[in-house]
């Protein structure tokens, strides 16, 4: 039997506005996914509290408060407020995401997750072109400069060549006898 497939429920560039860089590392936070699985932040924290040896630290973390800070920066939020935080939030790696399927069963939550997925793994292939591109930028950056340190090389014999026409040479070959 054939897979059916499953049209997207949410926009895709709602999705990618949700994923942050923290650690060097495309995240996303508690609140905005159990936002897209349609569950309160709550719920979403408790399921993975009650599965917590599923959620390894390269799953998970919770931010520091310098994290906070930056990440509110980042989003032009400043009142804590606005942002209904008491502590800091549990963000998700892409694996953590995808552990998170196994937790939250609702068709929604499943759903989603699969199209989150979908997108973490567009953005890494996006990333990995990015990184051939910057690699292949540099190799012509290095043979540019090489090309440059040639050319000034030439230029200097060239120099040189028509300081050594300047001055006057001596005659060679058959002279004639002066008598």
């Amino acid at each position: 039997m054939a897979a059916k497939q499953i049209l997207p429920i949410i926009s895709d560039d709602i999705v990618v506005n949700k994923i942050y860089e923290i650690r060097n590392q495309k995240v996303m936070l508690d609140r905005d996914l159990a936002e897209l699985y349609g569950v309160e932040t709550r719920v979403l924290n408790q399921a993975v509290k009650r599965n917590i040896n599923r959620f390894p630290e390269d799953f998970m973390f919770q931010l520091s408060p310098e994290e906070l800070e930056n990440w509110k920066s980042q989003i032009v939020i400043s009142n804590r407020e606005k942002l209904g935080l008491r502590k800091p939030p549990f963000v998700f790696t892409e694996y953590g995401v995808l552990m998170l399927s196994s937790v939250l069963n609702s068709p929604q939550a499943i759903q989603v997750n699969i199209q989150i997925v979908r997108i973490f793994s567009r953005l890494r292939k996006l990333l990995d072109n990015h990184s051939k591109l910057k690699i292949e930028i540099s190799e012509i950056k290095r043979h540019l400069q090489n090309h440059d340190k040639n050319i000034e090389l030439v230029f200097t014999y060239l120099d040189e060549l028509i300081e050594k026409k300047a001055a006057p040479r001596r005659r060679i070959g058959f002279k004639p006898d002066e008598l």
